[in-house]
């Protein structure tokens, strides 16, 4: 074990009861003790463009610097439109602008996508793969994680119902925490 990792939980979701908040509170407590969880707050960043790289909104500069001080992020997103939410789209673009400065390249990420149909976000996840390819962070190739028809997941206090679901989700966490220790290592 290589030391300690500091993950970033990126949420492409704003409603306050969002499945993939669910999930993603869910899959924090699955990590080992060696790694520390964050949710990174994305609903305050104003729509990014050009103008602000020479000067930046407060919120572009806090957002950086807390995503810079990660070891990783884990992305957990629905599907909008067969591809990823606006909002996750506006909080890649923030970080990983003025052209140069990407707060996100070399960090190990991992996607978890859901959606309340059967496809499990497989658009929104294959669209955000492309994305971080392109923003040169290591990916999680295996395994996938699709979570499909995401309102039956849970019981009444949000939690995972089903043990089958949960063993997934703690082999996709062990499998994410070991592609950190290659980077980080």
């Amino acid at each position: 074990m290589v030391g300690m990792a500091k993950i970033g939980i990126v949420v492409g979701s704003l409603r306050k009861e969002s499945f993939s908040k669910k999930i993603a509170s869910n899959v924090a407590k699955l990590f080992p003790d060696s790694c520390t969880t964050e949710i990174v707050d994305i609903g305050n960043l104003p729509l990014y463009t050009e103008e602000y790289d020479e000067n930046p909104p407060a919120e572009y500069t806090a957002f950086r610097s807390r995503v810079r001080s990660f070891d990783a992020i884990l992305f957990v997103t629905p599907e909008y439109n067969r591809s990823i939410p606006g909002v996750l789209k506006n909080a890649i673009d923030v970080g990983s602008r003025p052209y140069g400065q990407s707060v996100w390249a070399g960090k190990p990420a991992a996607i978890i996508s859901q959606s309340i149909g059967n496809i499990g976000g497989f658009g929104a996840n294959h669209h955000l793969r492309q994305i971080l390819t392109f923003l040169d962070m290591p990916i999680l190739q295996q395994p996938e994680a699709y979570l499909a028809n995401s309102p039956s997941l849970f019981d009444e206090n949000g939690e995972i119902k089903k043990q089958d679901t949960v063993q997934f989700l703690q082999s996709f966490v062990d499998a994410f925490v070991a592609l950190i220790q290659r980077y980080k290592g």
